[in-house]
């Protein structure tokens, strides 16, 4: 049986691992690259050259924490609340609904608004959200 001595250098260098290790690069590097480069193409609207000078009129709700409606501050009920909306409605068919909810509204109330709005045929409704951070 031999022993080596510590004081003897190692006459060769075991390269495996590190070239395990280069092929597994090489391999990585050449399906992110291919992943980059394939994709779906798909063609993107382009913005007209004009602005928009069309403006439409938008209703703000809030919904209070004890599921009170405040459409533009002033609070009513779900028949009062469908009364304004038909006659914003009258006034502008293109009107836009904006839900202004607490975070401790009973879901069910905001859905009732939705069901309400989507009823009346009201296509732009928007969720009011604070920012994360601020």
């Amino acid at each position: 049986m031999h022993v080596q001595t510590e004081s003897k250098p190692y006459d060769t260098i075991n390269v495996t691992p590190m070239l395990d290790l280069a092929y597994v690069l090489l391999v990585i590097f050449i399906i992110m690259t291919t992943a980059s480069v394939q994709g779906l193409s798909i063609s993107l609207p382009k913005p007209s050259a004009k602005p928009s000078t069309e403006q439409h009129e938008i209703r703000i709700i809030q919904i209070r924490p004890d599921g009170a409606l405040l459409p533009n501050g002033v609070g009513v009920s779900v028949a009062e609340l469908e009364s304004q909306l038909k006659a914003t409605l009258a006034r502008d068919p293109k009107a836009s609904v904006v839900l202004k909810g607490d975070p401790a509204v009973n879901y069910a109330r905001v859905v009732e608004v939705l069901d309400l709005t989507g009823a009346m045929g009201i296509g732009s409704v928007g969720l009011v959200t604070a920012r994360i951070g601020n």
